[in-house]
């Protein structure tokens, strides 16, 4: 059978991106790709880096004022808001650019509308045109969820905040999780009234029980309003704007606006894929194999929309393989073990390998913890403490598990995954001469455990 193409791509963000170009670059394919929105999907146009930004722009009143600890004569003005997002919108659009020059100097076709699959080797945009293709890949990413809560229509959600005309005076933030606690942080630095209601006991669930109350604590001291076992129960515009906001906790309150980070899901409805055998989770996520393959064989997906693992280098490293596999005669799977991941809080959380919980459920363990105010911000006057904890085996000596809270978590843990991904022991990293005066240095010279299980 004679096909247009060797391969169709819905989705351009990065795990689709990375796949149609290395399919067509590198594999020789006849490649298209369809994205209804803006190239780049989630992580670049509505997640990590306009978010990483926020982070940035929040983070300069404490460096101001910890100017002053060091002898700078330095006061913040007011921060403002348009002229931030002006410019964010250009970074936006320059990225938007890189990840088009990108493609069709691979040789990729793209259509910027929407498309949807009619039968195993077929698509058709929304444009009305139809075409055939050997192959078809799923990108589709994720999209916010929102509870069906009377008055939800009133909720932002995410993907609205970049495009605030205006910063609110109060906020409420719905969720505990990393996307809940890293907005309430961006905005408390902005100057904006936070308050945050989770539904569990402790914010940021899955992450070290230890190293989430440590986070939890230092938000709270920075003036974010945490209710935790809080839910809403119904919310109604208040007359002078905003929403009126009921509560599980018995309260009842006035927010210049809510933000709804209760989850993302994955973004497969109305693809066209249930009549044609495609099978699906409880919670709407593609179903696939090792190689992303569907139970359709010419159908593969990848990405958020798989529900595997939710992080951009992972959905890179997915749309990689399957090209590699498909096209270029190189089998391979996107490895999920021992992937790493940040929190981009006040302090920043990382993390790789296991929890203490889930470690020592499985076997005994040691724990080696290190908590300190950090030079920086001790000599300024600040209170901030940070975390270091490492989890071993005690059969194996193995580093199971690293968790870090404080400035420049996130740099720090990709250093350890390699590490740790490598199998080395406490005693491989007893045996590395620590870097000094440094944070990092904590991670070997942590000596006696403080506890075992």
């Amino acid at each position: 059978m004679s096909f247009d193409l060797d391969l169709f791509v819905i989705g351009g963000g990065s795990g689709g991106v990375r796949a149609a170009r290395i399919a067509a670059a590198e594999g020789g394919a006849r490649v298209a790709l369809a994205e209804e929105y803006r190239m780049g999907g989630t992580c670049v146009i509505r997640g990590c880096v306009p978010k990483k930004l926020m982070v940035y722009a929040s983070a300069f009143p404490g460096q101001i004022a910890d100017a002053r600890g060091y002898g700078w004569d330095a006061a913040a003005g007011g921060f403002d808001w348009p002229r931030f997002r002006t410019a964010l919108e250009a970074e936006l659009d320059r990225l938007e650019r890189a990840y088009r020059s990108g493609l069709t100097g691979a040789g990729v076709t793209i259509h910027d509308t929407r498309a949807t699959v009619l039968d195993p080797h077929t698509v058709q945009l929304a444009t009305g045109q139809t075409l055939t293709a050997r192959h078809i890949l799923i990108a589709t990413g994720g999209t916010p969820f929102v509870p069906d809560v009377p008055g939800a229509e009133l909720a932002l959600t995410s993907n609205d905040i970049f495009r605030l005309e205006a910063l609110p005076r109060s906020i409420l933030i719905v969720g505990g999780g990393y996307i809940a606690c890293e907005f309430a942080c961006i905005l408390n630095g902005l100057g904006v009234q936070v308050t945050q209601y989770y539904r569990g006991a402790q914010i940021l669930r899955g992450f070290d029980d230890e190293a989430r109350g440590h986070v939890a604590d230092a938000m709270a001291a920075q003036g974010i309003d945490i209710h935790c076992g809080a839910d809403v129960l119904r919310m109604e515009r208040a007359p002078g704007g905003g929403a009126r906001v009921e509560a599980t906790n018995g309260t009842d309150r006035t927010f210049d606006a809510v933000l709804y980070a209760t989850g993302r899901r994955p973004n497969s409805a109305g693809l066209g894929l249930e009549p044609l055998g495609v099978q699906f989770g409880r919670n709407g996520q593609i179903l696939v194999d090792g190689y992303s393959q569907t139970a359709v064989p010419s159908i593969f997906a990848v990405g958020d929309v798989t529900d595997r693992i939710a992080l951009t280098p992972v959905a890179i490293r997915e749309g990689h393989a399957f090209a590699d596999t498909v096209f270029k005669g190189t089998p391979r799977q996107a490895d999920h073990d021992l992937v790493a991941s940040a929190v981009f809080t006040q302090p920043e959380l990382a993390a790789v390998g296991l929890t203490e919980e889930a470690a020592r459920d499985r076997e005994p363990i040691e724990v080696y913890v290190a908590s300190f105010r950090p030079m920086q911000t001790l000599f300024a006057g600040r209170q901030d403490r940070a975390l270091f904890k490492l989890i071993v085996a005690q059969g194996s000596r193995k580093v199971l598990g690293c968790h870090i809270v404080g400035p420049g978590a996130a740099e720090m843990i990709q250093m350890v995954a390699i590490a740790i991904k490598m199998g080395a022991t406490k005693e491989d990293f007893d045996r590395t001469c620590a870097v000094h005066p440094t944070m990092a240095e904590e991670l070997v010279t942590m000596k006696k455990p403080i506890r075992r299980s």
